[in-house]
């Protein structure tokens, strides 16, 4: 089995356009969160993490921040490798504005001829774990020998339907999304583009050991302790490694009142020695689909010796017996990324620092 390493990437979410944007709006520590309106028994204002600036109508903006995080990523170098394609709308904005027609295979072949790319194109759509599940089967394909380097792009924008189913079950926080937190009230949604350039051929930063997909559908919309459980230690064999080797989980805590308690009870039961844990969604909401891609480049740009960390604002869940970390752990060299979602999918990757 090949080396993978993870060669370059780019981010557009709520804290910026491109890495040196997305790391000035982290440095901020408190960045503005617009709001999105549902009408309806259901319905009300709701907070929302958007990509600032615009380029017309759907279509258009999504060309062109796809366009921008494959060329930060160096996706034009590698044109004619595999594209995996991760998402769970789709372009559902697009169709709600009647500026395309609900058809999968024409937004991927729609998303190729943005990138003029002539490889072969795959969609991965699972739901929250979409990138991550894309990330391990572009890691199996470049592993195996078959090709030198692939791109992952995980693409979640503005629509109204998810934001709309998220609000009829009830998940929704009003407030802030708030992980780990004693007064969580649900999730904050978010869109978010990013792409994860993986290549064979030379070696970088990061280096891609593996990970791990686990389903249990007893629960469609939330996490189980045991499929938890399973994830980590599923990725870690996977990864060749002990839970003492890991420095750092970047977990799903997306402010869930229930969901958070059971990731907690599983990292409790996995790890006897806690490492320090991160999240992310407080910083660009839960973008579904592409979070796996977007969280794991923000880690990357997190984890640079100069770069901000992301802020912990409020008090945790003591109940749950775990913790965030408040500063930039030392030493980083093994990370565990997690993404828990609908379906009962939970899906985790390994990185090590090369």
């Amino acid at each position: 089995m090949k080396p993978v390493y993870l060669a370059d990437f780019g981010l557009a979410c709520s804290l910026g356009r491109g890495k040196p944007e997305v790391l000035a709006g982290l440095r901020q520590r408190s960045q503005p969160v617009a709001t999105r309106h549902l009408p309806g028994m259901m319905g009300g204002d709701f907070p929302y993490h958007a990509i600032p600036g615009s380029a017309g109508d759907w279509n258009e903006r999504a060309r062109e921040l796809v366009r921008r995080v494959s060329e930060e990523a160096g996706g034009g170098l590698i044109r004619n490798s595999p594209l995996f394609i991760a998402t769970s709308s789709f372009d559902i904005g697009a169709a709600e504005r009647g500026e395309a027609d609900i058809a999968y295979d024409l937004f991927a072949a729609k998303v190729a001829d943005w990138l003029a790319w002539t490889g072969p194109v795959h969609v991965i759509s699972t739901a929250c774990t979409s990138s991550l599940n894309a990330l391990l089967a572009a890691h199996a394909l470049l592993a195996s020998g078959e090709v030198e380097d692939a791109l992952v792009l995980g693409i979640e924008l503005d629509n109204r339907l998810t934001l709309a189913g998220f609000a009829a079950l009830q998940l929704l926080s009003t407030t802030t999304s708030q992980p780990f937190g004693l007064h969580r009230d649900g999730l904050v949604l978010g869109e978010a583009v990013a792409a994860l350039r993986l290549t064979t051929g030379a070696a970088s930063r990061w280096r891609l050991l593996g990970g791990a997909h686990v389903v249990d559908g007893t629960q469609p919309t939330g996490a189980t302790p045991s499929a938890v459980v399973a994830m980590h230690r599923q990725a870690l064999a996977a990864a060749g490694l002990g839970a003492g080797e890991i420095d750092l989980i970047k977990v799903q805590a997306a402010g869930s009142p229930v969901n958070d308690g059971v990731e907690a009870q599983g990292l409790r039961e996995v790890y006897a020695d806690m490492p320090p844990l991160v999240s992310l969604k407080a910083s660009v909401g839960h973008a579904m689909g592409a979070s796996g891609a977007v969280e794991l480049a923000l880690l990357a740009c997190c984890l640079d010796a100069d770069a901000a960390w992301p802020a912990c604002r409020d008090a945790l869940d003591e109940a749950l017996g775990v913790t965030l970390a408040t500063v930039r752990p030392e030493g980083v060299r093994r990370v565990m990324a997690t993404i828990l979602g609908f379906g009962g999918s939970h899906a985790s990757v390994v990185l090590e620092r090369t």
